[in-house]
């Protein structure tokens, strides 16, 4: 049995604009609810928040890992809109494709 990569290794994901605009809306709506129940955001939560908004392509495996859940829950979640569902669920599989080969 393999051990989970360390942080220090990372992958690259290329995600389009309309993936990327998803991606960013799961994380801040996700980051606002935090906030919202007087919570602090959780810090990986901010640091991907940010990676994404800099354009940045280069994820940690717990970055990825906490991505694609999230991005998994929001694609099956009612009430997501069904533009969204798709752009989720492509990230969702180019992640889960990225993480297995980890």
């Amino acid at each position: 049995m393999s051990s989970q990569p360390q942080e220090s290794e990372t992958c690259t994901i290329d995600l389009s604009r309309e993936q990327q605009w998803v991606v960013h809306h799961v994380l801040t709506t996700r980051a606002d609810e935090a906030i919202d129940d007087s919570d602090t955001p959780p810090t990986w939560l901010l640091t991907l928040v940010e990676t994404i908004e800099s354009d940045e392509k280069t994820l940690t495996y717990h970055q990825a890992r906490k991505l694609h859940d999230a991005l998994k829950r929001y694609a099956t979640a009612d009430g997501t809109p069904d533009r969204d569902v798709e752009p989720a669920t492509t990230v969702t599989s180019k992640l889960n494709t990225t993480l297995e080969a980890w």
